[in-house]
């Protein structure tokens, strides 16, 4: 196993069963990106069981893991193929999903439900159409990977006044992409699911399942801090339906929310790639959708899927910021769902421990850090209002009072 990170400091980097660990290029450049896979291919191709008996060296498996790899890797399919084993996509095919306002036009073309959506043109336009679907709202841009970094951008925002809205809409040039606007569905117990499955060659899922998210950071609307493998026929049939109509090929993550208003579920999010986490539906064998995809795309055949229900995956850090800010669970239990033996961690393993403790050091650091600066600012906001510097009230006279 060979990584592609962002930093050498990551924690990923301290895994046991990483042959290698190489920091990405510094442009989001597909070109970039190929020129890196061929030289690591050159590297490492010959090294896994000596060359192969035509003289070539192996084909790799490469898996990515966020949008940008998965896009470029689809642009560069051709010229990758010959080394690289990587399932049957277009950059478009990952487009119509992976994009947010190509996502709600599919949807809306498949009449799968989905968040009622706006595409502003104007600041203005988008305070009325905020109005319109019902503050608060949730912002997104369309193609998050092209946000820059350090510069305050989220890829996806609660936003609760018509004044935010322009704000946000202002910083379009700056993001890359258009700003939509949904509708925000109320969260509650029970409500956000997710779906991750393999499809193979021959179009086939075999290794589809389903999942509640139990906790999140942010709470109620951010990422998947405890997830738990429970069946839902619905979200499942929704999900498989949705990929059949794309001729969808490869590994996927999809985010549910149901409506109680409407009795549906509406899709949130397609991720053409591997969702942070896919490990929670590994069953019995070991078998995941990343294994799924190596069986695959080497020509063999990929086994059914036999499903553990009631297991449980949970990211350390994320689940330990949801319980201070949200004690109350978000779910309803069920019977014997909590017995020994099935819970996976994100970070923590047993046979593999040192990437746990560096992501443990890392956040106290971030933690630390956080509570300096907060200190820090609360300090300098003390002095600013010392007494001594402080002008004198105004007097405020009654034509300056607004009827409200």
């Amino acid at each position: 196993m060979h990584a592609v990170i962002e930093s050498g400091t990551s924690p990923v980097a301290r895994s046991r069963y990483l042959r290698s660990a190489r920091t990405g290029p510094a442009t989001t450049s597909s070109v970039a990106l190929t020129e890196l896979l061929v030289r690591i291919a050159d590297e490492i191709g010959h090294d896994i069981d000596g060359p192969a008996s035509d003289g070539a060296s192996h084909p790799v498996l490469v898996l990515p893991l966020d949008d940008i790899s998965a896009l470029a890797l689809a642009r560069r399919r051709a010229e990758l193929a010959p080394r690289f084993l990587l399932p049957v996509q277009t950059e478009d095919q990952l487009l119509r999903v992976a994009d947010k306002a190509a996502l709600a036009r599919t949807c809306a073309a498949l009449g799968l439900p989905h968040p009622r959506t706006e595409l502003p043109t104007g600041a203005d336009e988008a305070a009325a159409m905020a109005w319109s679907l019902g503050l608060p709202v949730v912002a997104k841009w369309s193609r998050p990977w092209l946000l820059p970094g350090g510069r305050g951008l989220r890829s996806t925002s609660i936003v609760g006044s018509l004044a935010e809205v322009r704000e946000l809409y202002d910083r379009t040039p700056e993001a890359g992409s258009r700003l939509l606007l949904q509708e925000l569905l109320p969260a509650g117990r029970d409500l956000d699911w997710f779906f991750h499955g393999y499809v193979d060659s021959a179009g086939r899922c075999a290794t589809g399942a389903t999942g509640r998210k139990e906790r999140s950071w942010p709470d109620g609307a951010g990422l998947t801090a405890v997830g738990r493998w429970t069946a839902n026929p619905a979200v499942d049939r929704a999900a498989r339906e949705l990929l059949d109509a794309l001729g969808y090929r490869g590994v996927c993550d999809l985010d549910f929310r149901f409506d109680r208003s409407t009795g549906a579920y509406h899709l949130l999010d397609f991720n053409p790639r591997p969702g942070a986490q896919f490990r929670l539906f590994a069953d019995a064998e070991g078998l995941d959708v990343v294994r799924a995809a190596h069986l695959d795309l080497t020509g063999r055949p990929v086994p059914p899927h036999s499903p553990a229900y009631g297991r449980r995956f949970v990211v350390e850090n994320y689940a330990a910021l949801s319980l201070v800010t949200s004690p109350r669970p978000r779910y309803a239990g069920e019977p014997g769902s909590a017995r020994p033996g099935r819970t996976e961690f994100a970070w923590y393993a047993a046979d593999d421990p040192v990437p746990a403790l560096a992501m443990g050091l890392a956040w106290l650091s971030h933690l630390l850090s956080k509570a300096l600066g907060a200190v820090s600012r609360r300090l300098r906001s003390g002095r600013a209002r010392h007494p001594a510097t402080l002008p004198a009230p105004a007097r405020t006279t009654p034509d300056q009072l607004t009827q409200r």
